[in-house]
């Protein structure tokens, strides 16, 4: 079956909300270390590893052995049953995650992690006033969409939660912009200290935040400036929840989790997406006491599967043994000076931005530089066009995210580096 008679049942059957990329949408069949093949036998090299979740690469023998191991014993139990590897899952992330006698519980998304975390928090603090930061994105089910400060992605106003947003995203625009870092985390803790006492009102509960936004766009804060935001949430007893589903297991190079650029450690935290390497596996750690405070008993049918579970041991034994977060650092050091100076002379990149291998590349008008999403588009169907896949984003839309498996070679960082800089300069060209 060719490529238009399965998108035309695709459009039959599926929502029309559900985003597919390309003017031409393509299916992609297979895949091995950072390059995935379409339905019509074509080969890219791939740049957002299935939204940042193709962690460690495709088909990597030891992830696929444990599935294939775990598959021929038992699929699927329910957490009414043990499952060691669960358990032996939530010891290794436990012991991972900074946070002092932590528990992990496991869910299936990054969406339910935090919906799971600001229950707790909710519950913990006996309040349903939540922060989260503008221009951030936590989600797609109705509690997680009430603290994205996306407004692409909240489609609704019918929501449990009362939020307030504090300062955060772009240093492009907006009131941050042009702002030094001293400048910047002074200006928002000043106005986080007027939210709690003018603006949401009552106790709070926690602040969601991701360390570097995902979906906004790749946008980050001066290092040390969640660390000064927790100091005034400590002073309130405010629960702080890092949203590591992108930032997590080393992708930002210097540090396993993004909290960990701030100088301080969460009182939660959730993950999803690289750990499961493709399979359905989040979840949300915290300190005991928060995890435990729940009421009434709970169950997930899915969450921590032990085929799920199997393959996220095999994935992390992965990561570790390989240093992937090292690896992440080393090509990340080479990636982000190269895209500034190769890109910098272009009037179309308005900035170049990130940490590890987690690259934005905002995309602007090249007369009054606001942001383009055309010409975002342009570049990205440009990329496809060369061989690379690389994501879409930011509140605007206008935001290139670079988010390759963590194993990515020297070479294929020097190659997608090259491509890319060549679909800016044929957009460019289209756009004047």
């Amino acid at each position: 079956m060719d490529q238009e008679q399965v998108l035309a049942r695709h459009r039959k059957v599926l929502p029309k909300w559900l985003t597919l990329y390309y003017s031409d949408p393509i299916e992609l069949v297979s895949g091995e270390g950072r390059h995935v093949i379409d339905a019509q036998g074509r080969r890219y090299l791939d740049f957002f590893g299935g939204i940042l979740t193709t962690m460690t690469g495709y088909s990597v023998p030891e992830v696929v052995d444990a599935i294939r191991d775990q598959a021929s014993k038992m699929i699927h139990s329910s957490t009414l049953y043990l499952i060691t590897p669960m358990i032996e899952l939530a010891e290794r992330i436990s012991g991972l995650s900074g946070i002092d006698d932590a528990k992990v519980f496991f869910t299936t998304s990054g969406t339910e992690a935090n919906d799971t975390a600001l229950l707790l928090a909710s519950c913990f603090r006996s309040s349903n006033n939540v922060l989260a930061v503008r221009g951030s994105y936590h989600g797609r089910s109705l509690l997680s969409m009430s603290v994205s400060g996306n407004p692409g992605y909240s489609p609704s106003s019918f929501y449990p939660l009362n939020v307030g947003y504090i300062l955060g995203g772009s240093r492009l625009r907006g009131p941050l912009a042009g702002l030094s870092d001293r400048e910047y985390i002074d200006r928002g803790v000043a106005d986080l200290r007027d939210l709690i006492s003018n603006g949401i009102g009552g106790r709070i509960a926690a602040l969601i935040a991701e360390p570097i936004q995902g979906v906004g766009g790749f946008n980050l804060p001066p290092d040390g400036y969640f660390g000064a935001i927790k100091e005034v949430l400590d002073e309130y007893g405010i629960l702080y929840i890092s949203d590591e589903v992108q930032t997590g297991w080393g992708r930002t190079g210097e540090h396993f989790w993004g909290y960990q650029w701030h100088g301080m450690v969460p009182e939660m935290l959730t993950f999803a997406k690289g750990v499961g390497n493709g399979l359905a596996l989040a979840g949300v750690v915290a300190r005991s006491e928060i995890i435990d405070y729940l009421p009434g008993a709970s169950i997930s049918t899915f969450g921590g599967t032990p085929l799920a579970t199997a393959a996220g041991i095999a994935n992390l034994d992965y990561l570790l043994q390989q240093d992937l977060q090292g690896n992440a650092k080393r090509i990340g050091g080479f990636m982000m000076p190269a895209l500034k100076r190769e890109l910098g002379s272009f009037p179309i990149v308005g900035e170049v931005r990130g940490k590890g291998l987690m690259i934005g590349v905002e995309i602007v008008d090249p007369v009054d530089k606001s942001p383009s999403a055309i010409g975002a588009s342009q570049v990205h169907e440009e990329c496809k066009s060369l061989g690379l896949l690389v994501g879409k984003g930011g509140v605007d839309g206008n935001v290139l995210r670079i988010a390759p498996p963590l194993s990515l070679t020297m070479d294929e960082a020097d190659s997608g580096v090259s491509i890319l800089v060549e679909a800016v300069r044929r957009s460019l060209g289209r756009s004047l």
